[in-house]
């Protein structure tokens, strides 16, 4: 690969891009880089570095919308609204570890992913929270769409298109997200030795209480041994978890409450502020995985289902596995074979109505296996067009999601 594109303007970044189109010489695009190990490897001539675009451009902690570059470092961002008494509140992952990649996230790469941690459950997805942006298209055309007020209708929703576009369609550059005050106390509750389709009952309750979870996770066992919460590890059973966040006395009420409720169902034991914190970490940036080389399917599906997808992917692959939302997230680690066991894993998913990403893999392994779900015919003609709308030329991420995208 050649030298790296890195525009410091946004007619620098036109023209790259005007440059890439002439030509068309392929670019990936890149930030942070931590997430260069996810979706299909590219074949590309040059790298678009977009880390030159950076900063807070504004930040009004009244209106709880805050613009920066789509480059700026999370943990800058988080910095920032961590000392106003905000956060990020749809949560965004780190998958530095469990990809093996030391590099930085970015707001833009968090967003252009869409992807969420454990309160997607309450507080909605990466795209729910991203208002405006600017970007460069692959027809090297320079745009904008929404704005920087959390209401604003301005026709078509651009912004629910970029988010999960994976840097396909247009180089973000600037963004405006919505923030949230970050909540006074936070507990969670944990429900010791529940087999995975217990642990799916008493979820679905924890969630559907009036007590306002914003994090319902289930680690079997031998992942549960492999926190670094003592109450956790220690414990030498399988952990099923509940976050409840807000005022103090409130929080209080909920876990006495939620403790009493699932009292029945086994031991039940509470995580205060820093540990609690330390916990949803975990979950949310695939711990129990890290530093593992088995192929990693990240598997969305109706929450109800989770544990009958591991008891059949279980029946065929030696496998491991853990539920987020309530058991509508599945992070599964199979030993990677030739196909990752995507034969199993895609028809189980299948037969229960989900989807499933091949998060982790040998970049042999995600040449020949498709890595996000295969699209219905309907869909993949959709992002064909949407495709040719925005990136004639297929200089922008060629090939990362889908082999003709």
């Amino acid at each position: 690969m050649d030298q790296a594109l890195k525009p410091r303007t946004v007619d620098e970044l036109v023209q790259a891009i005007e440059w890439a189109v002439a030509g068309v010489h392929p670019l990936e695009l890149i930030s942070g880089g931590s997430k260069r190990g996810l979706g299909r490897p590219m074949q590309v001539e040059r790298t678009l570095d977009l880390s030159a675009f950076t900063g807070i451009r504004e930040y009004e902690p009244e209106e709880l919308v805050l613009t920066a570059g789509a480059g700026t470092p999370l943990a800058e961002i988080e910095a920032v609204l961590d000392e106003k008494g905000q956060m990020l509140a749809f949560e965004p992952v780190d998958y530095g570890a469990v990809l093996g990649n030391k590099a930085g996230a970015t707001l833009g790469g968090a967003l252009a992913c869409n992807l969420s941690g454990p309160r997607r459950i309450k507080a909605g997805a990466a795209r729910d929270h991203l208002l405006g942006f600017h970007a460069v298209s692959g027809r090297a055309e320079a745009f904008k769409a929404g704005g920087k007020v959390v209401k604003n209708v301005t026709g078509y929703d651009l912004c629910k298109l970029m988010a999960g576009s994976w840097g396909t369609l247009a180089a973000l550059h600037e963004v405006s997200i919505k923030v949230m005050p970050a909540p006074e106390r936070i507990r969670t509750v944990l429900v010791f030795g529940l087999d995975a389709a217990a642990a799916i009952t008493v979820l679905g309750e924890a969630v559907s209480s009036p007590h306002d979870v914003s994090g319902a996770a289930y680690l079997p066992t031998n992942l549960a041994a492999r926190s670094q919460i003592s109450y956790v590890s220690s414990a030498g059973a399988a952990v099923t978890a509940f976050r409840v966040e807000g005022i103090g006395p409130s929080v209080e009420a909920r876990c006495a409450a939620l403790c009493a409720m699932f009292a029945p169902h086994g031991n039940v034991e509470e995580l205060h502020s820093m540990n609690s914190r330390q916990f949803w970490r975990e979950i949310r940036d695939v711990a129990p995985f890290a530093g593992d080389v088995r192929a990693l399917w990240r598997i969305s599906l109706p929450p109800t289902t989770g544990a009958r997808l591991i008891s059949t992917v279980c029946a065929s692959l030696v496998s491991e596995a853990y539920f987020d939302w309530a058991g509508g997230l599945v992070w599964l680690a199979v030993a990677a074979g030739e196909d990752a066991g995507a034969a199993v894993v895609r028809s189980a998913v299948a037969a229960l109505g989900g989807h499933a990403t091949l998060l982790r893999a040998p970049g042999d392994i995600r040449s020949v296996v498709p890595v996000f779900q295969p699209p219905a015919p309907a869909i993949a003609a959709l992002s064909a067009r949407l495709k040719e709308g925005f990136d004639p030329t297929g200089v922008l991420n060629p090939g990362r999601m889908y082999a003709e995208v």
